[in-house]
């Protein structure tokens, strides 16, 4: 399986930025899709970003405008950016990859997330 390893999580105030990492590594043939979800202690996991190898990108409305998601294929690393943020963002973040180990099958991989605090 690919391992998936989240990194830049923290405590910060509203209104301040963090920028999140994940790093995808094992025997990795190719990666397609790299997204971030995000957690709240008893809430369910929503998506916060995507971003496809084209470049395109999809973004909840609650961060659109706030977070930006970007990728390092030669790095097989996506990135999240976030900016300005708010108590409610607070959550584990968990990376996601859509990913193949022979260039046939294909799924789904998980990190076991990072934790992100935002303190009013």
């Amino acid at each position: 399986q690919v391992q998936l390893v989240e990194s830049g999580g923290g405590l910060v105030q509203a209104g301040g930025s963090l920028r999140l990492s994940c790093a995808a590594s094992g025997r990795i043939f190719s990666i397609n899709a790299m997204g971030w979800y995000r957690q709240a202690p008893g809430r369910q996991r929503d998506l916060v970003a995507t971003i496809i190898d084209s470049g395109s990108t999809n973004s909840a409305d609650s961060v659109k405008g706030r977070f930006t998601i970007s990728r390092d294929n030669a790095k097989n690393t996506v990135y999240l950016q976030m900016n300005s943020l708010k108590p409610e963002d607070t959550g584990l973040y968990y990376c996601a990859a859509d990913v193949t180990t022979n260039g046939v099958n294909w799924y789904r991989s998980w990190g076991q997330g990072t934790q992100v605090t935002v303190s009013s």
